[in-house]
């Protein structure tokens, strides 16, 4: 958070609990709420904004972005703070759990497996499954992830699949779920953060539909030939006014479309070498089983098994989609 974000959001908060002041709402909570608003903004004119009280370090970015009033970093919290930071994270980490779709899945001819795997106890990846509003609608799928980790991402992560889930509803075309999409995020999150998405809609004759914002260009195994799908928009949250463009396929009976996060596809060994994209595709390509949970299984352990000794640095998930 740079110092102009802070202060742009500290003076909304502000101006909104001076708002419930004037409407004669006053209490000794929103009172102290105020004050500390004004500290902080004190702090920011000051030069000072982000740093622990205690040590003068750099207090934790995702921290200070979910919570700008933040004043000491995690080695200085007291006891009793750090067992409650560890609980909020402990019910954050089973909230998002429940917000993930079944880790398989067969609807309409179709098989879609998962894994998702947080580098911490919450994640900044997004993956989702909904059924269609109405028999014909087609299966609905999204997978993304979120600028930044750790909890401010897992709570953009979490208005994303509000978001998403309340468009999915209206059974709109793909196109126009990122757009409205993009316009909520832009409208309702600060400006260093965005989402990179993939939507698709998946019809039980075969036919895929898909839309790709800005993410890690999804592999299609079309029979027997790989491709990669490249963006056909910009990360949702950038920009308020953007289109984006809808490509089209038509699978076969076992051809399959695997999507996976930077987690995997940047994944470094010891020796500071990228897993790459095009590992993943030559495993995607080679697959011989027919199990799509399988096949996402194993994409992970393989990025494990590259990695080695090497530090995990984000998180990794991964959706496998198999035509039956």
């Amino acid at each position: 958070m740079t110092l102009q974000d802070a202060q742009t959001a500290l003076s909304e908060r502000r101006q909104k609990l001076v708002a419930v002041l004037d409407a004669g709402m006053s209490t000794p909570q929103i009172i102290q709420l105020l004050n500390e608003v004004d500290r902080a903004l004190d702090r920011v004119d000051a030069g000072t904004f982000g740093l622990c009280q205690v040590c003068q370090d750099p207090i934790e970015p995702e921290r200070l972005a979910a919570d700008p009033l933040t004043c000491f970093c995690l080695d200085h919290l007291t006891r009793s703070e750090a067992r409650a930071l560890e609980q909020d994270l402990e019910l954050a980490g089973r909230v998002q759990q429940g917000l993930l779709p079944p880790r398989l899945m067969v609807d309409q001819g179709w098989e879609i497996a998962h894994v998702y795997r947080p580098l911490g106890t919450v994640s900044g990846d997004y993956c989702d499954i909904v059924r269609p509003p109405s028999a014909d609608g087609g299966v609905l799928f999204l997978f993304g992830d979120i600028s930044g980790k750790g909890v401010a991402a897992s709570m953009l992560m979490a208005h994303l699949h509000a978001t998403a889930r309340t468009l999915a509803g209206l059974d709109l075309p793909l196109p126009q779920i990122l757009e409205r999409a993009n316009r909520v995020f832009c409208d309702s999150t600060m400006t260093n953060h965005y989402a990179t998405l993939v939507c698709g809609r998946l019809s039980a004759g075969g036919k895929v539909e898909l839309c790709n914002a800005g993410h890690c260009p999804p592999i299609l195994v079309n029979c027997g030939t790989v491709t990669q799908i490249d963006a056909t928009g910009v990360p949702i949250g950038l920009f308020c006014m953007r289109e984006y463009e809808v490509k089209t396929f038509e699978l076969c009976p076992g051809d399959r479309l695997v999507l996976y996060t930077d987690g995997l596809s940047e994944a470094k060994n010891p020796a500071d070498e990228d897993f790459g994209s095009s590992r993943l595709a030559e495993i995607v390509q080679n697959w011989r089983d027919d199990s799509a949970s399988a096949l996402a299984s194993t994409l992970v352990e393989q990025v494990s098994a590259f990695r080695g000794r090497a530090p995990r640095a984000d998180d990794e998930s991964v959706m496998v989609i198999r035509r039956l």
